[in-house]
Protein backbone atom coordinates (compact mmCIF):
# COMPACT_ATOMS: atom_id res chain seq x y z
CA UNK A 1 0.00 0.00 0.00
CA UNK A 2 1.50 3.05 -1.17
CA UNK A 3 2.47 6.00 1.57
CA UNK A 4 -0.64 8.38 3.01
CA UNK A 5 0.27 11.93 2.34
CA UNK A 6 -1.37 14.73 3.51
CA UNK A 7 -2.86 17.30 0.74
CA UNK A 8 0.27 19.82 0.85
CA UNK A 9 3.27 18.05 2.46
CA UNK A 10 6.02 19.94 3.31
CA UNK A 11 8.93 17.83 1.04
CA UNK A 12 8.36 14.26 -0.50
CA UNK A 13 8.80 11.50 1.90
CA UNK A 14 12.34 10.65 -0.42
CA UNK A 15 13.92 13.80 0.80
CA UNK A 16 12.81 13.53 4.46
CA UNK A 17 14.46 10.38 4.43
CA UNK A 18 17.75 11.89 2.62
CA UNK A 19 18.21 14.14 4.96
CA UNK A 20 17.42 12.47 8.47
CA UNK A 21 20.55 11.51 10.58
CA UNK A 22 19.14 10.77 13.38
CA UNK A 23 15.51 8.76 14.08
CA UNK A 24 13.79 8.92 17.07
CA UNK A 25 11.67 5.26 17.26
CA UNK A 26 8.67 5.33 19.35
CA UNK A 27 8.84 1.43 20.74
CA UNK A 28 4.92 -0.17 21.16
CA UNK A 29 3.89 -0.12 17.31
CA UNK A 30 6.76 1.19 15.55
CA UNK A 31 9.84 -1.78 17.31
CA UNK A 32 7.38 -4.58 17.87
CA UNK A 33 3.69 -5.03 19.73
CA UNK A 34 4.65 -4.90 22.99
CA UNK A 35 1.49 -6.54 24.12
CA UNK A 36 0.89 -9.36 21.26
CA UNK A 37 1.00 -12.23 23.89
CA UNK A 38 0.06 -10.39 27.19
CA UNK A 39 -2.83 -8.24 26.54
CA UNK A 40 -3.24 -4.54 28.19
CA UNK A 41 -6.38 -5.07 29.11
CA UNK A 42 -5.52 -7.75 31.45
CA UNK A 43 -2.71 -5.34 32.72
CA UNK A 44 -5.58 -2.59 33.39
CA UNK A 45 -8.00 -5.10 34.96
CA UNK A 46 -4.98 -5.99 37.51
CA UNK A 47 -4.03 -2.32 37.80
CA UNK A 48 -7.35 -1.26 38.36
CA UNK A 49 -7.28 -4.04 41.31
CA UNK A 50 -4.35 -2.92 43.08
CA UNK A 51 -5.94 0.32 42.89
CA UNK A 52 -9.32 -1.11 45.20
CA UNK A 53 -7.02 -2.60 47.31
CA UNK A 54 -5.47 0.94 48.20
CA UNK A 55 -6.97 3.19 49.93
CA UNK A 56 -8.67 6.08 48.09
CA UNK A 57 -7.27 4.32 44.97
CA UNK A 58 -9.83 4.35 43.20
CA UNK A 59 -10.70 8.06 43.27
CA UNK A 60 -7.21 8.96 41.77
CA UNK A 61 -8.65 7.12 38.87
CA UNK A 62 -11.42 8.64 38.36
CA UNK A 63 -12.40 8.62 34.49
CA UNK A 64 -10.14 6.24 33.76
CA UNK A 65 -10.81 3.29 36.11
CA UNK A 66 -12.39 0.79 33.50
CA UNK A 67 -10.02 1.80 30.72
CA UNK A 68 -8.57 -0.82 28.82
CA UNK A 69 -5.62 1.11 28.91
CA UNK A 70 -2.81 1.22 31.33
CA UNK A 71 -1.13 4.21 30.00
CA UNK A 72 -4.16 5.93 30.58
CA UNK A 73 -5.06 4.70 34.37
CA UNK A 74 -1.88 5.65 35.04
CA UNK A 75 -2.00 8.89 33.58
CA UNK A 76 -4.98 9.79 35.48
CA UNK A 77 -3.56 8.64 38.85
CA UNK A 78 -0.53 11.31 38.11
CA UNK A 79 -2.72 14.26 38.01
CA UNK A 80 -4.54 13.50 40.77
CA UNK A 81 -1.90 11.99 43.17
CA UNK A 82 -0.04 15.14 45.00
CA UNK A 83 1.77 13.25 47.57
CA UNK A 84 3.30 10.75 44.74
CA UNK A 85 3.23 7.57 46.62
CA UNK A 86 0.31 5.67 44.72
CA UNK A 87 1.69 6.60 40.99
CA UNK A 88 5.16 5.67 42.12
CA UNK A 89 3.69 2.08 43.11
CA UNK A 90 1.57 2.07 39.76
CA UNK A 91 4.33 2.77 37.72
CA UNK A 92 6.60 0.29 38.66
CA UNK A 93 3.81 -2.18 38.90
CA UNK A 94 3.15 -1.46 35.36
CA UNK A 95 7.02 -1.40 34.31
CA UNK A 96 7.16 -5.13 35.29
CA UNK A 97 3.70 -6.03 33.65
CA UNK A 98 5.22 -4.31 30.55
CA UNK A 99 9.35 -6.48 31.13
CA UNK A 100 6.61 -9.81 31.12
CA UNK A 101 5.11 -8.63 28.16
CA UNK A 102 8.41 -8.40 26.33
CA UNK A 103 9.00 -11.88 26.75
CA UNK A 104 6.07 -12.68 23.85
CA UNK A 105 6.48 -9.63 22.13
CA UNK A 106 5.56 -9.47 18.39
CA UNK A 107 8.88 -8.26 16.28
CA UNK A 108 7.65 -5.65 13.80
CA UNK A 109 8.14 -6.71 10.79
CA UNK A 110 11.28 -5.31 8.24
CA UNK A 111 12.32 -3.48 11.55
CA UNK A 112 15.77 -4.94 11.52
CA UNK A 113 16.55 -4.47 8.02
CA UNK A 114 15.52 -1.27 8.31
CA UNK A 115 17.85 -0.73 11.24
CA UNK A 116 20.61 -2.52 9.02
CA UNK A 117 20.34 -0.19 6.07
CA UNK A 118 19.98 3.05 8.16
CA UNK A 119 23.34 2.75 10.44
CA UNK A 120 25.33 1.71 7.39
CA UNK A 121 24.24 4.76 6.00
CA UNK A 122 25.68 7.16 9.20
CA UNK A 123 21.67 7.00 11.23
CA UNK A 124 21.62 6.37 14.31
CA UNK A 125 18.84 5.76 16.85
CA UNK A 126 17.27 6.03 20.20
CA UNK A 127 13.89 5.10 21.61
CA UNK A 128 11.28 7.58 22.93
CA UNK A 129 8.04 5.94 24.81
CA UNK A 130 5.57 6.26 27.03
CA UNK A 131 6.54 2.66 28.15
CA UNK A 132 9.68 1.89 30.18
CA UNK A 133 12.68 1.99 28.81
CA UNK A 134 13.70 -0.66 31.04
CA UNK A 135 10.78 -2.76 28.85
CA UNK A 136 12.61 -1.59 25.56
CA UNK A 137 15.88 -1.99 26.37
CA UNK A 138 14.97 -5.56 27.36
CA UNK A 139 13.34 -6.13 24.13
CA UNK A 140 16.02 -4.96 22.06
CA UNK A 141 18.71 -7.21 23.89
CA UNK A 142 16.13 -10.29 23.25
CA UNK A 143 16.33 -9.79 19.73
CA UNK A 144 19.84 -8.83 19.58
CA UNK A 145 19.57 -5.76 18.18
CA UNK A 146 20.41 -3.52 21.68
CA UNK A 147 23.58 -2.66 19.74
CA UNK A 148 22.37 -0.02 17.73
CA UNK A 149 20.44 2.06 20.12
CA UNK A 150 23.71 2.15 22.53
CA UNK A 151 22.11 3.57 25.61
CA UNK A 152 19.71 5.77 23.65
CA UNK A 153 16.68 4.77 25.68
CA UNK A 154 13.77 7.25 26.58
CA UNK A 155 11.18 6.54 28.39
CA UNK A 156 8.28 6.73 31.07
CA UNK A 157 10.05 8.20 34.20
CA UNK A 158 8.82 10.41 37.20
CA UNK A 159 7.38 12.71 37.33
CA UNK A 160 5.05 11.39 34.87
CA UNK A 161 5.65 13.52 31.23
CA UNK A 162 4.08 11.68 28.95
CA UNK A 163 3.68 12.26 24.88
CA UNK A 164 2.26 14.61 23.78
CA UNK A 165 4.83 16.22 25.88
CA UNK A 166 7.91 16.21 24.17
CA UNK A 167 10.03 16.04 26.72
CA UNK A 168 11.15 12.24 26.31
CA UNK A 169 11.82 13.56 22.63
CA UNK A 170 14.10 16.63 23.58
CA UNK A 171 15.86 14.35 25.80
CA UNK A 172 16.75 12.04 23.06
CA UNK A 173 18.01 14.84 20.60
CA UNK A 174 20.44 16.14 23.79
CA UNK A 175 21.87 12.81 24.52
CA UNK A 176 22.22 12.31 20.67
CA UNK A 177 24.08 15.86 20.25
CA UNK A 178 21.26 15.57 17.16
CA UNK A 179 19.97 18.79 15.37
CA UNK A 180 16.18 18.31 15.57
CA UNK A 181 15.72 19.36 11.81
CA UNK A 182 17.70 16.43 10.47
CA UNK A 183 15.91 14.34 12.95
CA UNK A 184 12.90 11.69 12.59
CA UNK A 185 10.40 10.47 15.08
CA UNK A 186 8.82 7.38 13.76
CA UNK A 187 5.20 6.87 16.17
CA UNK A 188 2.07 5.31 15.64
CA UNK A 189 0.17 7.36 17.52
CA UNK A 190 -1.77 11.06 17.50
CA UNK A 191 0.54 12.17 20.46
CA UNK A 192 3.55 10.83 19.09
CA UNK A 193 2.73 13.46 16.05
CA UNK A 194 1.90 16.20 18.26
CA UNK A 195 5.40 15.77 20.64
CA UNK A 196 7.24 15.82 17.25
CA UNK A 197 5.97 18.83 16.24
CA UNK A 198 6.00 20.47 19.83
CA UNK A 199 9.81 19.87 20.05
CA UNK A 200 10.49 21.37 16.19
CA UNK A 201 10.87 17.71 14.69
CA UNK A 202 9.94 15.86 10.82
CA UNK A 203 7.42 13.07 11.73
CA UNK A 204 6.98 9.65 10.27
CA UNK A 205 3.59 7.90 10.93
CA UNK A 206 3.72 4.06 11.38
CA UNK A 207 0.23 2.26 11.22
CA UNK A 208 -0.71 -1.24 10.13
CA UNK A 209 -4.56 -0.23 10.46
CA UNK A 210 -6.48 1.85 8.03
CA UNK A 211 -8.34 3.78 11.04
CA UNK A 212 -5.08 4.70 13.06
CA UNK A 213 -3.45 6.02 9.74
CA UNK A 214 -6.49 8.48 9.75
CA UNK A 215 -5.82 9.30 13.05
CA UNK A 216 -2.09 9.65 12.41
CA UNK A 217 -3.00 11.98 9.56
CA UNK A 218 -6.05 13.85 11.66
CA UNK A 219 -3.09 14.93 14.14
CA UNK A 220 -0.59 16.24 11.30
CA UNK A 221 1.31 13.77 9.99
CA UNK A 222 2.50 14.56 6.92
CA UNK A 223 3.68 11.10 5.77
CA UNK A 224 1.97 7.93 7.27
CA UNK A 225 3.13 4.65 6.00
CA UNK A 226 1.11 0.71 6.65
CA UNK A 227 4.87 -0.92 6.21
CA UNK A 228 8.66 -0.49 6.64
CA UNK A 229 9.06 -2.06 3.49
CA UNK A 230 7.39 1.15 1.66
CA UNK A 231 10.50 3.16 3.92
CA UNK A 232 13.27 0.96 2.30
Amino acid sequence: MPALRAETPAEPLTELLDRTRWVLFDFDGPVCRLFAGHPARGIARRMASWLDARPGGRALAAGAALSKNPQALLRAVGTRDTEGGTVRALESLLTQEELKAVESARPTPHLAELLHTWYEAGRRFAVTTNNSPLAARRYLELQDLDGYFADHYHGRSLPLRLKPDPYCLTEAVRSLDADPRATLMIGDEPGDAKAARAAGIPFLGYAERPSRRAELCAAGAKHVVASYAEVL
